[in-house]
């Protein structure tokens, strides 16, 4: 049996590895796809979208979920109805990038832009990363004051520990602690559905705010740029991109184009579960929150809605034990959330810097950042301040979005980047439409909002001048980054086409469609091992 090994290497110690097996005919001991049905193919692939969607779970969805259906009734189901669509492109493009080219995102940006500006967008992911694990880190704050009656601020700074904890569940296994963590979440979706059957919300107001566009009251603006930056982050894209690698991807157009379209799947049916349990949150708060013979005493609950007093919402359906439920699930809520933000650190510091960090080290590293301004607003603001951080942790993640999202709309539409895999025309102007649209909302509401706020609050004319002076460039900058990254032009290729022999590369260019099934098993794949998740 002869066996030819050909290694091209893709500029940045991923190498894409060429392997020629025996004759065709023979099956590969690696894949045979000619005896596997589509469908167990298919859940060969199953896993990084469903891992990604946990963070479209995390407390700070649930804290914009409850406080928008509180404040605004079924108004802005329609954010997330868009949002979700829009999260499901944005990731479908960070899988393909990944699939495509054998690198990440992080890693096709360091190889793409110069030392400084990679450097400042590294600094931004971090950022991200720290942003969100905020709002984990407030969760599990909550969850142990539920519990345990500790204060938050005590909560906050044990959240430290979870560090030691998970290191001590990793043993078992990542993919059996996410399973676990993931039922523990679906616990609180089913109570909250279960609410819904008990509520029975109205069937055309929920239709209606899923579908019909409406920004009302005091606030609502707010409360939409929230909902949308809790739903898509930044640091998601990073992390999906990653994900797929840990898959063995045949180097054929067909294998790469399954592989897509699986992701795509997997994504949507993951996404699709993460949106019914968004819908299923607010509408509980808008359903409890809205009715006309609500109580004074949920009135009072309903006016200051946060994560740490939402159990009073599930009492219906689970009576006195709602608010150990609510706070398990709401603990695992915010564990699971960490799981993503640490692969995302790693993918990030990896990537950008070439640097490998020990994952109890990096994820200490990164709650020690996120509980020191936990830590000072609960012991000033209390839990009603630290549920407002988990709001302004929210827009951070919207106003870095750009910083991930342009760079990855320009990668995925890239010939020398996707090859023959990059976006088609209808991808490329649907995701830069949206994606221009949203960023062109945010900036549009940061700048406006700080208009707002310097105009009217009471502060003398000199500290609004000095506030002026320091905030307006940097706004100034922000728009110009912005721009640069829009319309610099690609100039690094990282998209590497597998070789092989003749008659093989021949078969990879006319499709298999005319070989027979058996050749596809011979094909080329890659091999990307050094980002298997158990290595990492």
């Amino acid at each position: 049996m002869m066996h030819q090994e050909q290694q091209v290497s893709n500029g940045n110690n991923n190498p894409l590895v060429a392997v020629n097996v025996t004759p065709a005919g023979t099956s590969s001991p690696n894949h045979d796809s000619s005896k596997t049905p589509g469908w167990k193919r298919f859940f060969t692939y199953v896993g990084p979208g469903f891992l990604v969607s946990l963070a479209y779970l995390d407390p700070g969805n649930l804290e914009t979920d409850l406080q928008a259906g509180a404040n605004h009734g079924y108004e802005l189901l329609w954010i997330i109805f868009i949002g979700l669509i829009f999260a499901l492109l944005i990731q479908s493009l960070a899988a393909n990038l990944g699939v495509c080219t054998g690198k990440h995102l992080a890693e096709i940006c360091k190889a793409e832009y110069p030392l400084f500006m990679k450097y400042c967008l590294w600094i931004l992911a971090e950022l991200a990363v720290i942003a969100s694990d905020i709002p984990e880190v407030i969760g599990t704050a909550f969850a142990l004051n539920i519990l345990f009656h500790i204060p938050v601020w005590g909560g906050v700074l044990l959240t430290g520990c979870s560090t030691l904890l998970f290191l001590g569940l990793q043993r078992f296994g990542v993919r059996k602690l996410e399973l676990l963590i993931s039922v523990l979440v679906f616990i609180m979706a089913g109570c909250f559905f279960g609410e819904m059957k008990y509520l029975k919300p109205p069937a055309s107001g929920v239709v209606e705010g899923v579908f019909i566009p409406k920004l009302n009251g005091n606030g609502a603006v707010a409360d939409a740029i929230a909902l949308l930056g809790a739903l898509i982050m930044p640091h998601n894209l990073f992390l999906h991109s990653a994900l797929v690698l840990s898959r063995k991807i045949h180097g054929s157009e067909r294998g790469v184009n399954d592989a897509c379209r699986y992701f795509l799947v997997e994504s949507g049916f993951a996404l699709f579960v993460a949106f019914l349990i968004n819908i299923a949150v607010i509408s509980v708060s808008a359903t409890v929150c809205t009715a006309k013979d609500i109580t004074a005493e949920n009135v009072k609950s309903c006016s200051d809605l946060t994560l740490n007093s939402a159990s009073f919402l599930l009492k219906n359906v689970l009576g006195r034990s709602s608010s150990v439920i609510y706070a398990i699930a709401l603990l695992a809520s915010g564990q699971s959330s960490s799981i993503t933000g640490t692969y995302a650190g790693q993918f990030i510091m990896q990537g950008f810097l070439d640097l490998k960090m020990e994952k109890w080290i990096r994820n200490l590293l990164t709650r020690i950042v996120a509980i020191a301004p936990s830590l000072v607003v609960a012991i000033i603001g209390g839990s009603s301040g630290v549920g407002r951080l988990i709001i302004i942790a929210s827009m951070i993640l919207s106003f870095e979005i750009p910083f991930a999202l342009i760079p990855l709309l320009k990668f995925s539409s890239s010939s020398i980047k996707m090859g023959t895999h990059k976006n088609s025309m209808i991808v490329i102007v649907i995701s830069w439409i949206l994606g221009l649209g949203v960023i062109g909302i945010k900036v549009y509401y940061l700048i406006t909002a700080f208009v707002g706020w310097i105009t009217h609050n009471g502060l003398p004319k000199v500290a609004n001048v000095s506030i002026g002076i320091i905030v307006f460039p940097l706004m100034a900058l922000y728009i110009v980054s912005v721009i640069y990254l829009t319309f610099r032009k690609d100039r690094v290729k990282t998209f590497v086409e597998v070789k092989d022999d003749p008659v093989m590369q021949a078969h990879m260019e006319k499709g298999f469609g005319n070989v027979g099934q058996e050749e596809l098993s011979n094909a080329p794949y890659r091999e990307v091992g050094q980002v298997e998740l158990s290595k990492i």
